[in-house]
């Protein structure tokens, strides 16, 4: 049975987080004269710690708790805290399923965590008659499941993903970062369900913040508050708040260009079948498209001539691209290029 006390690392469950003062004083105020700063300008004062603004917001929109949400610098410091949190350096192990995102590979190497990564078999999904004994090691502390995955494109079971949650005793993160561009339901919906779940999302993809950096993880409270204990005082800028609320003001807006991206998706999917250089076009429930060619090294260069750039997955998926679904008319330029190859 999932104890939390249990995965968590004694010195991280011991922590006595920094108190700021802005955590300490929450409200409006005429003069403020305890975080030490500059009286003068106009972005001269500390952002709120605990993002309350967003937040709201985004408890409305996900159906979830205030106290179930965790704002951070992008999904990548949902990444890093949870090996922060869960796992002793030089001691514990995680678990993910590859090909996946990188990040997940490169966290765990700074902190000095193996990360054990299993194939996942032919459809890209997980090969459940291997995965037992790894459920069983004691040592093994997280599961990262990116559902969509990057680079394949495609979601994974939910049946599988749910017989994880319900039979390890770690931490389970799924990283839904395409979730938006998928029909499949977010796991959001059952976090209150699972207390070993964390869900980790982000508003670079669909909500088109990727230069705002901010991502968001939804839990039990009690994982959120060691995260809140972890995380840097003030992780969030106030700008890049803004911009979030900004966007969830115009959530109508956001969910029109998605449905367009989804569109374009599938209309580049049929142009690029037709091209004699590509073999196979992978399921998506991503914006983007897993494409096997003749020769992907071959492709990426003579794409790059043509300051057309795509992303070259050959070193993770044999002679597969990434391509990201654009704008109609840059998708366009693509194949008229393709076209020609």
């Amino acid at each position: 049975m999932f104890n939390l006390k249990n995965i968590v690392r004694k010195n991280i469950w011991n922590l006595s987080p920094y108190s700021s003062a802005r955590d300490e004083f929450k409200g409006a105020a005429d003069i403020f004269l305890d975080a030490n700063e500059n009286p003068y300008g106009t972005l001269n004062r500390y952002p709120d710690p605990q993002q309350s603004k967003v937040k709201e917001q985004l408890a409305k929109l996900k159906k979830v708790e205030k106290n179930q949400i965790f704002i951070g610098n992008g999904s990548d410091e949902v990444i890093d805290l949870a090996f922060r949190i869960f796992c002793e350096p030089g001691k514990d192990k995680a678990l993910t399923f590859s090909p996946t995102y990188g990040m997940y590979d490169v966290s765990a190497e700074i902190n000095n965590v193996e990360l054990i990564k299993q194939p996942l078999i032919n459809d890209f999904q997980i090969n459940m008659n291997q995965l037992q004994p790894y459920l069983d090691m004691e040592d093994v502390k997280i599961i990262f499941i990116c559902s969509p995955n990057n680079p394949t494109g495609n979601a994974l079971n939910t049946e599988d993903i749910e017989y994880i949650l319900e039979n390890f005793e770690g931490i389970v993160i799924i990283d839904e970062a395409y979730i938006d561009f998928s029909k499949k339901e977010s796991f959001v919906s059952k976090i209150s369900t699972y207390k070993n779940l964390i869900v980790s999302q982000t508003f670079s993809k669909a909500w088109g913040l990727a230069g705002v950096r901010v991502g968001a993880a939804y839990a039990d409270e009690s994982i959120l508050k060691l995260y809140n204990s972890v995380k840097p005082p003030y992780n969030v800028s106030t700008p890049n708040q803004e911009a979030v609320l900004e966007a969830l003001s115009n959530y109508k807006i956001v969910r029109d260009k998605i449905q367009l991206i989804l569109q374009e998706r599938n209309i580049l999917k049929q142009q690029l079948a037709s091209l004699k250089t590509v073999n196979k076009i992978y399921p998506s429930d991503a914006n983007f498209l897993l494409v096997n060619v003749d020769d992907a090294n071959a492709v990426y260069q003579y794409l790059i001539k043509k300051n057309v750039i795509i992303r070259n997955r050959t070193k993770l998926v044999n002679n597969c691209v990434r391509i990201t679904v654009g704008t109609p008319e840059e998708n366009q330029e693509l194949i008229n290029v393709l076209k020609k190859l």
